[in-house]
């Protein structure tokens, strides 16, 4: 089993081994045994994660250059700026530069030789393009799903946000204390309904999770600390100026939060400009052993999945951090393994320049990194759950894990997450399974309140570890949780339109299911 070392408030050199040297009589090119050489590559790897890579690879005797690469690893400086490019209207144009070609494949130089082909991309654009951040074809997501995430960035895009017709609603994220990560998001979903209804621009203000030093400068106490901001940072400058006109009060131009009621903001109406989708959505939701033809809150269920996927579109550089790390203390090791087996890989005995081609840099870059698959996603959620709806034992979640696994056989790998150590305490019973998981504290027996329990972790901690249990769970293969709980809702909604409906989703509820 596999557990995540991710203490955020320390730093990553604290949890690699730099001064890693193999017998003092011995040269690099020496190493014969398999253990040193995977052990070896995965210190050199982990280097590449700190601010200190040039000093920690020295120490190792490596240079950067001869490292192979890291398969479970995102450049995250260069997918940000590609993130960057594509959330951005270029020029006077309508939209990004969105095309059917996937990751660089757009920057090649061939891509933009002439003016015909130029004209001819624009042309794709307005036409046909969709959301680069949708995965999937229209029956692997919900109905509508890519129109639908190419409409909300139009609407929260307006070609120029001083136009006087342009309306703003402005919002803090919710801090009261009982609310956890996924109430304030679910909340924050109905505010983008309030918005699309009202044909304002939704602009999100203080978020009180991103208020702590790993979010540096103005992503503080921000949402894009963690992802791209919902709007243009042109239309956020406009909307914070609007709030000191008392004229842009009056006319009703700009409104926050406290213009609406709680009910509004909850259980508002859905917005209806693309009809009743949610009313064709087919069932894919396993209780009890049998599938839910119909939720209760259809409506609700489609546009919370929207509207998360839209707010959660693109990582930010620190997000991508983030999962890096993750990937590399669940996986890193079993990378360095698969890596070293290949029989074009010799290192460290062949130390080569690799030099990289065109078709690594262009074709193969929009490649997600890799992790063991398939792989299941386990969300068990219990302790102060319990006031709530009826919480389950941990066997429940492992028996819905083994039905997936009579049907696919090649499934051994799991990502837990949970607040509880009891759980953790019982996967040495499930010696058939790989078991990876974040190192952190968790509750003992005790029902500890959620926020006291966030609170004893510090507020870095308590939001970094679940925003990359949700990013590994809506990627996972498989899901299986606990459809009453509002994370489990929000992680089902991203896998619904993230290229994830055909997979299912189990839940252990058998009396609530929204």
């Amino acid at each position: 089993m596999s557990m995540l070392n991710l203490s955020w408030n320390s730093d990553l050199n604290n949890n690699i081994n730099c001064n890693f040297k193999p017998k003092e009589t011995e040269r690099l090119t020496d190493l014969k045994s398999r253990e040193e050489r995977e052990y070896l590559l995965y210190s050199a790897w982990s280097c590449v994660l700190t601010k200190s890579e040039s000093e920690c690879l020295l120490k190792l005797g490596i240079s950067k250059s001869s490292l192979p690469k890291s398969p479970h690893l995102e450049n995250c400086k260069v997918k940000t700026q590609l993130y960057d490019c594509l959330d951005k209207r270029t020029g006077n144009h309508s939209f990004p530069p969105w095309t059917s070609w996937k990751g660089l494949l757009d920057t090649h130089p061939a891509a933009a030789t002439t003016e015909q082909i130029k004209i001819l991309r624009r042309q794709a654009v307005l036409e046909s393009a969709y959301p680069p951040w949708i995965a999937g074809s229209d029956e692997e997501n919900y109905p509508l799903t890519r129109k639908v995430q190419r409409d909300i960035w139009i609407h929260q895009h307006p070609l120029n946000c001083n136009n006087p017709n342009v309306k703003f609603l402005l919002a803090d994220w919710e801090r009261l204390p009982g609310f956890g990560i996924g109430a304030q998001i679910a909340g924050m979903c109905g505010l983008l309904a309030i918005a699309i209804n009202e044909r304002r621009v939704l602009v999100t203000n203080f978020y009180n999770r991103a208020d702590h030093d790993g979010c540096k400068g103005s992503s503080r106490s921000s949402w894009n600390c963690y992802f791209f901001l919902e709007t243009s940072l042109e239309c956020r400058q406009r909307a914070l100026e609007l709030m000191r006109s008392e004229d842009a009060w009056s006319k009703g131009i700009v409104t926050t939060k406290e213009n609406y009621t709680s009910r509004h903001i909850w259980a508002g109406p859905t917005p209806r400009i693309w009809g009743e989708p949610w009313n064709y959505l087919q069932p894919t939701t396993d209780i009890n052993g049998s599938l839910v033809a119909s939720h209760r809150k259809l409506d609700r269920r489609w546009w919370r999945a929207q509207a998360v996927r839209y707010l959660m579109r693109f990582p930010t550089e620190y997000t991508c951090n983030l999962l890096n790390e993750a990937r590399h203390a669940a996986f890193g090791k079993i990378a360095a393994e698969m890596v070293l087996e290949s029989p074009a890989e010799e290192w460290p005995e062949e130390n080569r320049n690799k030099s990289g081609s065109g078709i690594e840099e262009y074709v193969w870059s929009n490649h997600k990194p890799w992790i063991p698959r398939p792989l299941l996603s386990i969300h068990v959620r219990m302790g102060d759950k319990a006031c709530e709806m009826k919480v389950v034992e941990f066997e429940e979640y492992m028996q819905l894990a083994d039905r997936i696994r009579r049907h696919f056989p090649n499934l051994n790998s799991i990502w837990l997450s949970t607040e509880m150590q009891e759980v953790i305490d019982k996967i040495k019973e499930y010696s058939g399974w790989n078991f990876h998981y974040t190192k952190v504290r968790r509750q003992g027996r005790t029902n500890v309140s959620m926020a006291k329990y966030e609170a004893s972790l510090g507020r870095e901690s308590s939001t970094n570890y679940p925003l990359v249990n949700f990013m590994m769970a809506a990627d996972s293969d498989f899901f299986v949780g606990a459809l009453g709980s509002t994370w489990c809702f929000l992680i089902d909604g991203m896998r619904n339109t993230g290229g994830k409906v055909m997979a299912g989703y189990l839940s252990v509820n058998k009396d609530r299911f929204w």
